[in-house]
């Protein structure tokens, strides 16, 4: 999860992708968070809509229009992250966490607000909240 403006970021990893893994990292946003209101923008994925998701009170899901993940501030850093790994070469599955986890601990909050905060995604967001 990013936040555009600021490029304040938490990320997780979960064995898979399903609504109750999707649930967990709900939970721990809303409890890292506790204090704000937070706007969280998804795609249509079957576990962003799951009609078991039980949103926390301190989040509000956005859901951004089909097939546009250039919308989506997380997808610029994702791309971003990528490019840099694709200079690596991993022989197994650990390995390649490893890397990710030294890539993600070392982008600064500067870094992702630089990838993530276009003028046309933060104007977007601060309209939506208005």
């Amino acid at each position: 999860m990013v936040e555009p403006a600021t490029g304040d970021s938490l990320f997780w990893e979960f064995s898979h992708l399903d609504s109750t893994c999707f649930q967990d990292f709900l939970d721990l946003f809303s409890k890292a968070y506790p204090d704000a209101l937070n706007l969280v923008q998804m795609d249509f994925c079957h576990f962003h809509k799951s009609l078991d998701l039980k949103w926390p009170d301190n989040i509000i899901p956005i859901f951004q229009p089909a097939n546009s993940p250039e919308l989506n501030p997380i997808e610029r850093l994702w791309e971003d992250i990528k490019y840099e790994l694709s200079w690596e070469h991993c022989t197994n599955l650990d390995e390649l966490r490893q890397k990710l986890k030294h890539v993600l601990d070392s982008i600064s909050p500067e870094a992702i607000a630089s990838i993530c905060g276009w003028n046309y995604i933060t104007s977007a967001l601060f309209s939506a909240t208005s």
